[in-house]
């Protein structure tokens, strides 16, 4: 079963929705009592590893298992001579090429696996794993953003956008910005290991899977295994982090299920923190061009922006760079290019504000050089192009409060403090910068679903097949139901993350909220329906008493939300934010610090200030990775170099500074509950501030991501 998160008591008589109720599933945790994929073992449980690949493309000549079926406690060695036929998973874009790991001898990139050990313990496995001998006939491997010989796809899913008639827009405009902007490739690193374990019960499977997105898995292990959905179970009810690493069904997830059919055990795969770096995606390596036209009063006449992102040769990644290009300003002459250069690497995926988090960086860096050469302020020219209504569509927004954001921000940092001249602030030794960008994330309708019921002994129980990978989902759910039904906290038990529950989107794109905010608000609706329904209620009443009074144990009701319909009379919002940041640079020594972060929201209905705080710190906290720290290293040979925590660097206490955080705007009306996605609004724009500021302290435009001593001086 599911485990239920029990919440503590929350204050009566007023509306709920905003407080910042403490985590509903923080008593589990703190006490160890929440059950992770990690801590699901049985009596008979056996273990999987991985032998991957030491070369980045070729095939395999020859492997000999002979010495690892010696190891006592083995109980398979399967590889691609024995492994059994599987069909291609059914939706490309969220299984690596569709292509079963062990299919045949072809090597498309270092670390991919080309045998598994199944043994009774752990140890045992990786034991055997370290004694199969490969041979290899390696292939020249492509590799590296830059390289000529790497095939490129251009606009491969037909979604640039062309406005107006850019080049012409660009050889009249008065004044003109052609800049290239790098970002290296970076890891999701969630504190937890990812972990499959796969039990079979005849054809009925079974799978515990850290995991954002269980129906997903539900649905490409089913069709991998020749089942239909029903007869496959995927349990995730806590999951260590994600950031977009569990958005797909990987490798290893299906590799577990069919060693469980192999040796007909349970089977627990837990990968190591080096196979995180090539096992379950990364943030891909871009490249983009901006060129910006405008008229010397800073009004912007054309926006030109290409995106070149890096692809594993067989798979269908998605980063649009350019996605929010068009709509975050006001500019009449527009065109966006997306552009994948395929490469024998791991496959990319989604890491929190895929694709837009890295646009962000370059837009927002070439308008900061737009305002220098213009002498306007940042912040001045971005209200200049404030877009009223969507550019692309000519609707009004269902809300926008991002002029909000700018005015707050200015007031809350301090920006009047600002000396426009270049190098020109200090304290003491350090050269102290200012920096600013704006931000705007799009979030996406999907259906959902969600159940409600209410029994005779007071309680509301719901359920959904979403997750929670830490970002409060148990809490909200548990807030919102409460206020929408009128009961107390205390009362309302929420069990998620289980594929035999109603149909749920995944927990990423800043979408799950609003999808299960919206099932919850209808399931409530009808909930409320039915009660009406049989007739009689007083004032007063408690579903206790309705329920008695009618002879019933417990009274249910389904709530459904669907995808916004078209022909729609405003452009749904997305999620805007206005980050500042100020730097303090050695000015001998180039060391660089992050002083001070401020950020400010446009995240809608907020329906838990603390949750939501969190979100955004923790997401300003990774937008600084990004910005001075992190890079995952490929080497000459495909090898990811600094596969580990000791020498992959994230921030730690000391990197990060004070934050402030506010939250601005309205309820949006583009959805019953009025709220926004915030999941990754806090991490788009801040590696862009931090650059500008370090450029306004020192006059080095870094154009390259991460900001690094070497670079800096």
């Amino acid at each position: 079963m599911t485990d239920v998160a029990s919440p503590p008591a929350a204050r009566a008589g007023r509306s709920i929705l905003g407080d910042p109720l403490d985590r509903v599933d923080g008593p589990l945790k703190v006490r160890g009592a929440a059950p992770y994929a990690s801590d699901v073992t049985y009596a008979d449980l056996a273990h999987a590893a991985f032998v991957q690949s030491t070369i980045a493309a070729g095939r395999i000549r020859g492997i000999d298992t002979s010495r690892a079926e010696s190891v006592p406690g083995v109980l398979a060695v399967v590889t691609h001579e024995n492994a059994p036929a599987l069909a291609d998973a059914p939706s490309r874009p969220f299984f690596p090429g569709a292509r079963f790991p062990l299919r045949d001898d072809e090597i498309l990139h270092h670390g991919q696996y080309v045998a598994m050990i199944v043994a009774d313990s752990r140890e045992r496995a990786v034991e055997a794993a370290r004694l199969v001998a490969v041979e290899y006939e390696p292939a020249a491997a492509v590799l590296g953003i830059e390289n000529p010989a790497a095939a490129m796809l251009r606009n491969p899913w037909k979604l640039e956008v062309v406005r107006g008639d850019v080049n012409t827009a660009l050889r009249s405009a008065e004044v003109t910005l052609d800049e290239t902007y790098h970002i290296a490739a970076e890891t999701n690193n969630p504190m937890g290991l990812f972990c499959t374990v796969a039990r079979w019960e005849g054809d009925e499977l079974e799978v515990h899977e850290s995991t954002q997105w269980p129906l997903l898995i539900r649905q490409t292990l089913a069709t991998m295994f020749g089942l239909t959905e029903t007869s496959v179970r995927v349990l995730a009810p806590y999951v260590g982090g994600g950031f977009g690493a569990g958005l797909r069904a990987w490798p290893h997830t299906a590799l577990t299920a069919l060693a469980a059919r192999v040796i007909g055990r349970p089977v627990k795969t837990v990968l190591s923190r080096p196979q995180m770096f090539t096992s379950v995606g990364h943030r891909p390596e871009t490249r983009q061009r901006v060129r910006l036209g405008a008229s010397r009063d800073g009004r912007l006449v054309a926006i030109d922006h290409e995106g070149v992102a890096t692809r594993a040769i067989q798979d269908d990644s998605v980063e649009l760079l350019t996605m929010a290009t068009p709509s975050s300003y006001a500019c009449p002459n527009v065109a966006t290019h997306d552009v994948q250069v395929l490469l024998n690497i791991p496959s990319p995926n989604a890491m929190r504000g895929p694709g837009a988090v890295e646009g962000n960086f370059a837009i927002e860096s070439a308008l900061d050089e737009l305002s220098y050469r213009l002498g306007i302020d940042p912040v001045e020219l971005r209200l200049l192009n404030y877009a009223e209504v969507h550019p692309q569509s000519g609707l009004p927004w269902s809300s926008k409060a991002l002029r909000d954001c700018f005015h707050v921000g200015v007031e809350r940092f301090g920006w009047s403090k600002r000396n426009p001249h270049v190098g020109s602030m200090r304290n003491g030794h350090q050269l102290v910068g200012y920096g600013m960008a704006g931000a705007t994330y799009e979030w996406y309708s999907t259906p959902c679903k969600a159940k409600i019921t209410v029994g005779r002994d007071g309680r509301a129980r719901v359920q959904s097949a979403a997750t929670d990978i830490g970002t409060g989902t148990y809490t909200i759910a548990t807030q919102l139901t409460a206020e929408l039904l009128g009961v107390d906290v205390t009362q309302v038990e929420v069990a998620i993350g289980d594929s035999d529950m109603p149909l749920a989107p995944q927990s990423g794109g800043s979408g799950l909220a609003i999808a299960l905010s919206g099932a919850i608000e209808s399931a409530a609706a009808n909930l409320h329906e039915k009660l009406e329904a049989l007739g009689s209620m007083r004032v007063g009443e408690s579903f206790a008493d309705i329920l008695g009074r009618h002879g019933l144990d417990e009274l249910s009701a389904d709530g459904e939300v669907t995808p916004n319909p078209e022909g729609a009379s405003v452009a749904p919002s997305p999620a805007f934010a206005a980050h500042f940041a100020e730097v303090h640079v050695d000015a001998d020594l180039g060391v660089l610090r992050v002083a001070r972060m401020v950020a400010v929201i446009d995240g809608g209905r907020i329906l838990n200030q603390k949750l939501a705080r969190s979100q955004i710190m923790g997401a300003v906290v990774m937008g600084i990775g990004m910005a001075l720290l992190e890079e995952t290293i490929f080497d000459g040979t495909g090898r990811v170099a600094n596969a580990t925590f000791a020498d992959y660097l994230i921030p730690v206490n000391a990197d990060v500074p004070d934050i402030d955080i506010t939250f601005v705007g309205e309820p949006d009306r583009f959805n019953a509950v009025g709220i926004k996605g915030i999941g990754e609004i806090g991490i788009i724009g801040v590696a862009a501030a931090i650059a500008n500021a370090v450029y306004h302290a020192t006059g080095r435009r870094l154009r390259s991501l991460p900001i690094t001593l070497d670079r800096l001086l």
